[in-house]
């Protein structure tokens, strides 16, 4: 059945199943008309507890409406909101073409530092420190993630190698599969993942379960199906809408997390960590013109 993208598509399809659904389908469905800004954002996971059923209700119910998977539904959500707001903007900060430049700067200037006001509140000392643990005890760490999110573990890669050389992106699927699958007890992974339900995610971390690798994962969704393949898990904040794949503010949040570890693995070998950069700021002095 081809995706439908009009409000009335959309509404249309549960109207026309809904006393077919079973009670359990039935509470999710009411859950999403009425709140359904606020479902666009949410995970499978979340969506079942938002509406009191189980996970595999909300495949069920998605796929008798008949969408492909969940992601074909909840774009759909989003879709639908356009004949509510009368727009459909893949632009993050609710910004519209009608707003001038002035409000669009400020609108992404709030949506980027919200993002990172919502990670502060899900920061907890102990998982940092955990993570920290994990890092330092590692004789390698690798950085990994997928489109996106793997431009983030790359930066995640070269920051952490300004205090040391055990820190390496790998940056492609298959190859990420191949390296988990020589690494040892003492290698960990740092993987990046807003979903952190990827089938490449849940391959690499499966794969490293298998070997003892520890893994430390950062996800927006902290019941994520790639959760439960972590030691780890550090969670950012910033919503994403299913058309704002890789917004500035979600990698923004990311990036923040990604700092606040840093720094507590330098806290823990301060002086080391100013050898290392003043080393490698000498040696780079040399490339600058001037």
């Amino acid at each position: 059945m081809p995706e439908k993208t009009s409000d009335v598509g959309f509404t249309q399809r549960i109207n026309r199943e809904y006393y077919n659904f079973t009670t359990a389908e039935k509470r999710a469905a009411d859950y999403v008309l009425a709140h359904r800004a606020e479902a666009q954002h949410l995970s499978i996971t979340e969506l079942a507890e938002a509406s009191a059923v189980a996970e595999a209700t909300i495949s069920r119910f998605a796929r008798r409406l008949g969408y492909s998977g969940y992601n074909a539904f909840r774009l759909d959500i989003a879709r639908s909101l356009t004949a509510i707001s009368g727009q459909l903007s893949p632009l993050a900060g609710e910004v519209t073409d009608q707003d001038s430049f002035s409000e669009i700067i400020r609108k992404i200037y709030a949506a980027d530092a919200d993002a990172m006001a919502q990670t502060l509140e899900l920061i907890e000392e102990d998982t940092i420190r955990a993570a920290g643990d994990i890092i330092e005890g590692a004789e390698k760490v690798f950085c990994m993630g997928q489109g996106g999110s793997m431009i983030l573990a790359q930066e995640a890669a070269h920051l952490f190698t300004t205090t040391g050389c055990k820190y390496f992106a790998v940056t492609d699927n298959h190859t990420q599969a191949i390296t988990t699958a020589t690494m040892t007890e003492k290698d960990a992974i740092l993987y990046f993942s807003y979903s952190g339900a990827t089938t490449d995610l849940m391959h690499t971390l499966s794969i490293a379960k298998k070997r003892g690798v520890k893994v430390i994962l950062i996800t927006r969704y902290p019941n994520a199906p790639g959760v439960k393949l972590a030691d780890v898990v550090l969670q950012c904040g910033s919503n994403e809408s299913p058309i704002q794949l890789g917004s500035v503010a979600a990698r923004i949040a990311q990036m923040y997390l990604l700092d606040v570890l840093f720094s507590e693995v330098c806290l823990r070998h301060l002086e080391d960590a100013r050898q290392a950069r003043l080393t490698i700021a000498e040696a780079q002095a040399d490339l600058h013109l001037v």
